[in-house]
């Protein structure tokens, strides 16, 4: 009787050891869980504050109907810029990067000439000869006076303090005509049209 009750009580002690060892292998598997979560939302946060965004709108110069809205997003060491135009005259008009981000002048001259940190010729982006950081381009405007232009690069940043990619503090202005890659400083684009400053 005594062998039984001592068997009794070793096998009640194993299980009892064996519960208190599930239940302690069950709250580190807890831990784990739970750190491998926060570690991956910790990542996912991170990635998030990467991005950034800057939108600016754009506004008429030179007795135009020109405005607009330029969305600039700024992702693993890539800036995209959105441009969204209405009240264009039908047909092709440039768009640059001017040097500052002042546009109180009703000619929009007030933002200066195109941004050029790396002093070169202006020309076509990616022109061998040279090019201004701010030679964008041009684009079409339909018969109702829309149009849109979409532009990426490295060579820009947002807000990263570097003088020669960093674009806030200059401004967008959208002109009259077509550039024509050639002409000396500015392309020979026309009146402004449109401006908006680069401004966080």
């Amino acid at each position: 009787m005594k062998t039984l009750n001592l068997f009794v009580i070793a096998l009640l002690s194993t299980v009892v050891i064996s519960c208190k060892g599930d239940k302690k292998e069950g709250k580190e598997y807890e831990k784990k869980v739970d750190a491998e979560i926060t570690e991956e939302i910790t990542e996912e946060k991170e990635e998030a504050s990467k991005i950034k965004t800057l939108a600016i709108s754009l506004t008429p110069k030179s007795d135009s109907d020109v405005s607009g809205t330029v969305t600039f997003t700024e992702e693993g060491g890539m800036v995209t810029m959105v441009a969204y135009l209405k009240g264009l005259s039908e047909g092709e008009h440039a768009i640059h990067i001017h040097e500052k981000a002042d546009c109180s002048s009703a000619d929009g001259k007030s933002t200066g000439g195109h941004w050029n940190p790396t002093l070169q010729p202006h020309g076509k982006w990616g022109a061998p000869e040279g090019y201004h950081k701010g030679d964008i381009g041009n684009f079409n405007a339909t018969a109702e006076g829309k149009g849109s232009k979409e532009f990426a690069t490295n060579d820009w940043c947002i807000g990263c303090g570097d003088d020669k990619k960093d674009i806030v503090g200059k401004a967008i202005i959208v002109h009259q005509g077509i550039d024509d890659y050639t002409s000396q400083p500015s392309g020979a684009a026309g009146s402004r049209v449109s401006c908006g400053g680069i401004i966080q």
